[in-house]
């Protein structure tokens, strides 16, 4: 699974690289409502949450859906925009300019985006104008309780006056934690943009991708993006251009707008603990599959301790040397055993190392 985004007709200079405070806001929003994903950030959580004012914490909870399990994409409304070349404000105050430039249907289906569209990377009708598509939101709302259906209820009957609240929530979050937290991270993201758009410069689009994460890849010959997530989902630029917003607080999630219509973004987090090569969504597929046959477990119980030939795993567990060959090709192929020589013998041992990440970069996998 991926997502891919199609860049035939790409010019370079449709390319920039751009730090957006909006989006940066929502990425303090969602560490606030899920600090599980964030545990660099416990502090920091810690600190802004016991000195928050009771009625802005209320107000937060009442559309956190916004941002909690989602990062809706009224955070990038730039990318909305006809045209497919606006760039982010330099402040929040022309983010959320750029935010009511949105039109009312723009504006209510990019916050009910996975709840109520099935199509996000097709053409589809507005949650405004389809009355089947207004029933599944509320129905969708309810699982989450009654306070999200009175705001989704609100959402859909007065566009206007929950853009007008919403706007103000986000001035009001601005000066209770926000401003603090843009004005600390506003120069490493500056720095990071610099530094990637120098790349795009100088050695061209594959280069400052990498310089993203190993899980976003170009095929220059396909005119290709593809991203490894567990997301299947597709894009294009069409006339438009390309968008990267990197993020100081967005580790570990890597998020790709791909909706149709939109301007695609890359919005990334930089000075992220991200490994060096990180296993791909196919690789960690791969080695869950080969540790949940029981006669790999066992296997691998006696591999984690010491080395061992095939004949004498055959010996041990009572079946051919064919056999153990077999789910020895499963384990290397996931890249969760060595092999070694030593003489006329091939000792095989478990990586110890890999199955004790595992947890991680599966928890990894599963939020990028």
């Amino acid at each position: 699974m991926s997502l891919s985004i199609d860049i035939a007709g790409l010019r370079p200079e449709r390319v920039a690289v751009v730090p957006s405070p909006l989006a940066e806001l929502g990425m303090a929003l969602h560490a606030l409502s899920e600090p599980g994903h964030h545990p660099g950030l416990q502090g920091w959580v810690t600190g802004v949450t016991a000195r928050l004012d009771s009625h802005l914490a209320d107000r937060m909870c009442e559309a956190d859906f916004l941002w909690r399990t989602t990062f809706s994409d009224i955070f990038l409304p730039y990318a909305g925009i006809p045209g497919g070349s606006t760039l982010p404000g330099a402040t929040l105050a022309e983010e959320l300019d750029l935010l009511d430039k949105l039109t009312d249907e723009q504006f209510v289906d990019s916050a009910l985006e996975f709840t109520c569209a099935p199509g996000y990377d097709v053409p589809s009708p507005s949650v405004l104008a389809d009355p089947v598509l207004r029933r599944r939101a509320l129905d969708l709302a309810a699982t989450r309780g009654p306070r999200q259906v009175r705001f989704t209820q609100r959402l859909i009957d007065e566009p206007p006056r929950v853009r007008a609240w919403l706007r103000q929530f986000l001035e009001d979050c601005d000066e209770a934690f926000f401003a603090d937290v843009w004005a600390r991270v506003r120069l490493p993201l500056a720095t990071d943009a610099r530094y990637k758009t120098d790349l795009l410069r100088r050695k061209g689009l594959a280069e400052a991708l990498a310089s993203v994460s190993s899980a976003v890849t170009l095929d220059e010959e396909a005119a290709r993006i593809t991203v490894d997530k567990l997301v299947q989902g597709r894009s294009a630029t069409g006339d438009g251009g390309l968008l990267l917003v990197p993020t100081s607080l967005g580790w570990p999630h890597l998020m790709v707008l791909h909706r149709y219509g939109w301007q695609p973004v890359l919005h990334y987090p930089v000075g992220s603990p991200e490994l060096a090569s990180p296993p791909s969504v196919e690789q960690l597929a791969l080695r869950m599959t080969a540790l949940s046959h029981p006669v790999r477990m066992r296997i691998c119980r006696l591999l984690a301790r010491s080395a061992y030939t095939t004949t004498e795993l055959a010996r041990v567990h009572g079946v051919t040397a064919p056999e153990i060959s077999r789910h020895l090709a499963v384990l290397k192929k996931a890249g969760l055993i060595t092999t070694r020589r030593r003489g006329r013998y091939v000792l095989h041992q478990l990586d110890v190392t890999v199955v004790a990440r595992l947890g991680s970069d599966y928890l990894e996998g599963m939020l990028r």
